[in-house]
């Protein structure tokens, strides 16, 4: 007996739940109609929300994926529909994000004829993407759903973009359910060398000042209890990339801090000091780096990454161990020896000391003055008790953001690290609370940020999506305009803003908020928005010429950081 055969749009929705999706965020249009269509019969069961412009969609189905290790979903229509997803794409791939992209596309038989809303959508995003597919036919949809979903989450995650002609979605096809787990020439997890694990070990072993970098690698590994074992067992301290904050609690007695250019003064110094370096999922990128030419010269390079690209790409390496480091740190750890390595930490303490001084307690604990974004970054995580996922903007609340919130729990952190996405924040933080219903998410941004991506404050407003939104506005594009001062004669070219009321904005959209302008009423502020059931906007005025310390400014060495600005 013949099956019954099914359409093409029918086919995804099946394969989309056989894939174990529960939600997905989306915009319709003509391309795509079909597969709404579709959809509207598997409401129970696919939770469609949707947002206000695609960029959107593709930023919450991020922070979906952030929060749940999950693969994120968003589904959106041909031509601008799908070109409105390329940041995120571009986003998530640098960032290591799976996300699988469904987007209309014109029927096959009009492809080329620049017909109304066609664009080549698989040429675009294919170097930007780890896998970019055109489905031009209904019996292929299964299999290349399958696909799509085993390539965005195994190995080093990423985006997939599948272009879905709308013949496609039409016709009818048999469809049986397809479990795609091999793919010839891809390899999501390389085999692990025993000799490269030997040299890691003896380097380890005979290291006097070892300095361990957590990535977000240890995160999307899932090897966060791993992590601690290896450095308890070695007692090596740790310093952490953006993306990596949240793998290593905060108060961990090994953990010293954030890398980078607006990192921790501290483990940015021990850098260029230890002995050996063992990066753990982590990229070397430019602004952990900083100049090249003096980055760690003096150490031993061990490299764990389950991405063979990024080995001697930016920093030389003298021992690669490529895999998973769910897999790679427990074989470490079995063969290293147990270690104290109490006055190489101690070290650390003098820097430490020295930025608290002259940095850490300006900013967090003024005694008078205008408000500081640190002192509301700390406050709110305080009063969360470090429990809560934080999401970031970019700019100078994502830096005050990410130095001050601490973290007691995985997967705590949501911010746009390699791209640095404005307007990244709303969104995203939409997405985190459909992956993480459970869980406080407080989203921090920028007035610059948040009117690139406001009009998702009506996606906030119809799912009473329960976000506290932290506006810490100064008037400012806030790190372009600490940039002028320190580079371009304080020429504040087109960086100060003119502000809505953002209050009449919020009311705008049936969402309850408060505008702090004094330090009194901080502490209130926030407790309201935390007590607050829905969602809630708490706009605080901040300095209006405020600057992120400590700095390694461009092109010097990560070692050499500001501790103030003479401008």
């Amino acid at each position: 007996m013949d099956k019954k055969k099914i359409t093409g749009s029918e086919a995804l929705m099946r394969s989309l739940e056989y894939e174990g999706v529960k939600t997905l965020f989306g915009y319709p249009g003509g391309a795509i109609m079909p597969v709404f269509d579709a959809l509207y019969d598997h409401r129970d069961k696919l939770n469609h929300i949707l947002v206000r412009h695609e960029q959107g969609a593709i930023h919450a189905a991020q922070g979906f994926a952030r929060v749940s290790g999950e693969v994120g979903v968003c589904l959106v229509t041909s031509g601008p529909g799908a070109t409105n997803t390329i940041t995120g794409v571009a986003d998530a791939m640098i960032d290591s994000t799976p996300v699988v992209v469904i987007a209309g596309q014109v029927g096959a038989s009009l492809l080329g004829t620049d017909a109304f809303q066609e664009v080549d959508l698989v040429g675009v995003t294919q170097p930007i993407s780890k896998w970019s597919y055109q489905i031009r036919r209904a019996e292929d949809v299964a299999w290349a759903v399958s696909r799509a979903f085993y390539i965005a989450r195994s190995g080093r995650p990423g985006p997939v973009v599948l272009d879905f002609a709308k013949n496609a979605q039409t016709d009818k096809t048999e469809y049986e359910p397809v479990d795609v787990d091999f793919i010839r020439s891809y390899d999501p997890d390389p085999e692990t060398d025993p000799k490269m694990v030997a040299e890691a070990v003896k380097l380890i072993n005979e290291a006097e000042r070892p300095l361990l970098l957590v990535g977000q690698g240890v995160e999307l590994g899932n090897a966060q209890e791993e992590l601690k074992a290896f450095i308890e067992k070695a007692d090596i301290p740790c310093g952490c990339t953006l993306l990596g904050l949240s793998a290593l609690p905060s108060n961990h007695r090994l953990n010293k801090g954030m890398l980078g250019m607006h990192g921790n003064l501290a483990p940015n110094v021990k850098t260029n000091e230890c002995d050996v370096l063992i990066a753990v999922g982590m990229r070397f990128d430019d602004r952990v780096t900083g100049k090249l030419e003096t980055y760690a010269r003096q150490a031993k390079v061990i490299h764990l990454d389950v991405d063979p690209s990024e080995i001697n790409k930016n920093v030389p390496v003298d021992v690669p161990v490529l895999g998973n480091c769910k897999r790679t740190l427990p074989l470490l750890t079995e063969l290293i020896q147990s270690h104290k390595h109490t006055e190489w930490i101690e070290s650390f303490r003098p820097y430490d000391e020295k930025e608290f001084e002259c940095v850490i307690r300006p900013e967090v604990f003024p005694e008078s003055g205008p408000l500081n974004m640190g002192e509301i970054v700390h406050a709110v995580s305080e009063a969360t008790r470090h429990e809560a996922i934080l999401v970031t903007d970019v700019g100078q609340n994502q830096m005050m953001a990410c130095r001050y919130f601490k973290f007691d729990k995985n997967r705590s952190l949501v911010t746009s690290g390699g791209m640095g996405t404005m307007g990244f924040s709303l969104p995203a933080a939409i997405g985190a609370t459909f992956g993480c219903p459970d869980r406080t998410v407080c989203a921090f941004m920028g007035d610059g940020g948040l009117q690139m991506t406001m009009q998702e404050l009506g996606t906030v407003m119809e799912q009473q999506a329960p976000v506290k939104l932290i506006l810490l506005n100064n008037n400012y594009l806030g790190n372009v305009r600490q940039w002028q001062a320190m580079f371009f004669n304080k020429r504040y070219s087109f960086t100060p803003m003119m502000n809505p009321d953002y209050m009449q904005i919020a009311a705008a959209y049936g969402i309850a908020g408060r505008r702090i302008m004094d330090r009194a009423e901080l502490e209130d502020g926030i407790r309201e928005m935390l007590d607050a059931d829905g969602p809630f906007l708490l706009e605080v005025c901040v300095i209006e010429e405020g600057n992120v310390l400590p700095m390694t400014p461009p092109g010097y060495s990560v070692n050499h950081m500001l501790l103030d600005l003479d401008c």
